[in-house]
């Protein structure tokens, strides 16, 4: 079983000039992040860290970043990754909830710590580059057990305070995996563009990291950036969430930029919708993956291949699918109301089992126990069907299903429709208080620049294409929609900000 640790002493004894981390114009060898990360490591233990204790780091990405990701392997500490979106309220409750050894920030970072606290702070930049040069290189040379918690990620806190999930060596060991599911190889370079404090940034983050190939990190999503470093470090694998590929497609560089290394871009975090998808295989070039996971399976679980990504293929259908388990996870899909295996294409909750599913929430054993029924089967709530071949089907989370009039509405099934309309860039649909049907569809669409269409004709839209009862009552044309730092909407920040109750 590899570890984050392992697998960087593997590569830097087998290939040490090979290209490792490129930031900031930077780029080091596998030898020389092996050096960076030893002298990291030397540094927590300097400052106290001890095997089992919590390092947090509340920054935008950044070498120094891996570097301490690596170096807390060595030592067998745990890396807590902190969202530099959130509020000060929020960050305290969260930094009160895994009580750090010690935390690393950067200037974002600091804004967002309480005055007072009792942890140990190093600010990421010149400080921390002369402490962690002035530490002896040599490994400390922990060595990782299969059940160490090796990260905690906070979940997005979509639906309340945020919780710690607990990964251990034995889940993250998958990336390995993963990244030959990927068709990742020694010679792939991957342009990391999600956060490090999300699994979408530090699980996929490391996937060609275990490959021994080059990984590319940007410090936030920037289309611009992304264009620019494709070509100038010849990426040819990527990862990124709906709203920023759509992103892509709506920039004005993308037409004169070079993209023709970019082999395999994957996608994730909300389905795409296939007219959003047909735009970007067209546009981009590149094969397309759909990947299925969460922060409580420590990443994929489920992935569409690029074979299954042919518009005007024999199955144009599977676009609209996430594809199938992986083959060393189990999954299920769960009538809520029955407890039993729901019926092919009766929409269910999606349950998984698999060493990839983190050991529970920290300090929270009540939650934990709510998402683990029995056998050791996860809960994740999030509701799909299966087809006759065991193609899965996302709906939506089962808490943003609509109720109306005693029929049941997905929120995605609408803003699909939404997303065909040519005026449309993005949307998103929840449910709102309605005297007659309990609960009707609310629409807030943000239009695509130079494009114009009324609420009116949004509607008209969708009833040519949706049956009358799941169209929207109401369109509220909107500039932005709140998303949290991984692209996925915030749907109860969307009914704050507008005033919307239910």
């Amino acid at each position: 079983m590899d570890t984050f640790a392992s697998t960087l002493r593997r590569h830097a004894r087998a290939r040490p000039a090979a290209p490792a981390l490129s930031f900031g114009g930077q780029t080091q060898s596998f030898a020389e992040l092996d050096a960076s990360s030893s002298r990291a490591a030397n540094l927590m233990l300097s400052r106290g860290v001890a095997a089992g204790d919590r390092v947090a780091v509340l920054a935008k990405n950044c070498a120094a970043y891996f570097e301490v990701l690596v170096g807390a392997s060595k030592i067998g500490a745990t890396v807590v990754g902190l969202n530099w979106r959130l509020s000060p309220r929020e960050m305290a409750e969260i930094l009160a909830d895994a009580d750090p050894k010690l935390l690393f920030h950067d200037e974002r970072g600091a804004q967002l710590l309480p005055a007072e606290h009792g942890w140990e702070m190093l600010a990421f930049g010149a400080g921390y580059a002369a402490a962690r040069d002035a530490m002896p290189e040599r490994d400390p040379e922990h060595r990782g057990l299969p059940d160490e918690i090796a990260l905690i990620l906070y979940t997005s806190g979509t639906t309340g305070l945020p919780k710690g999930v607990m990964l251990t060596n034995e889940a993250m060991s998958y990336t390995a995996r993963l990244a030959e599911a990927w068709g990742m190889t020694s010679s792939s370079v991957n342009l990391v563009a999600m956060p490090l404090f999300h699994i979408g940034g530090c699980g996929y983050g490391s996937s060609t990291f275990m490959a021994g190939g080059h990984t590319v990190l940007i410090s936030e999503v920037d289309v611009g950036d992304i264009l620019d470093l494709v070509p100038k470090h010849g990426v040819t694998h990527t990862f990124l969430v709906p709203a920023v590929v759509q992103m892509m497609l709506n920039s004005d560089a993308v037409r004169n930029a070079d993209l023709s290394s970019l082999e395999l871009l994957m996608y994730g975090a909300s389905p795409m919708g296939d007219v959003l998808l047909r735009r970007a295989i067209d546009v981009l070039g590149c094969n397309f993956m759909h990947a299925y996971g969460m922060t409580e399976s420590a990443g994929t679980v489920v992935i569409l291949p690029p074979d299954m990504h042919d518009p005007d293929g024999p199955r144009p259908e599977l676009l609209k699918s996430c594809g199938k388990p992986l083959p060393w996870v189990s999954l299920r899909i769960i009538d809520p109301a029955t407890g039993r295996d729901a019926a092919l294409g009766k929409v269910g909750e999606i349950w998984l089992k698999t060493a990839m599913i983190m050991k529970g929430y920290w300090n929270n054993p009540a939650a934990t126990r709510e998402v683990f029924a029995e056998d050791g089967w996860f809960r994740t709530g999030d509701a799909a069907y299966l087809d006759e071949d065991g193609y899965i089907y996302l709906f939506d989370r089962f808490k943003d299903m609509i109720i109306s009039g005693g029929e049941n509405i997905y929120p995605a099934e609408i803003e699909n429709v939404l997303n065909g309309h040519e005026a449309v860039a993005q949307v998103a649909v929840i449910g709102v208080p309605h005297e007659k049907w309990g609960e009707t569809p609310l629409a807030f669409v943000v239009l695509r620049p130079g494009r114009s269409a009324t609420p009116e004709d949004l509607i008209a839209y969708t009833r040519r294409n949706l049956a009358t009862y799941k169209c929207p009552s109401t369109i509220k044309l909107v500039e932005t929609l709140p998303r949290n730092a991984t692209g996925k909407l915030l749907k109860p920040e969307l009914r704050r900000l507008h005033g919307v109750s239910g």
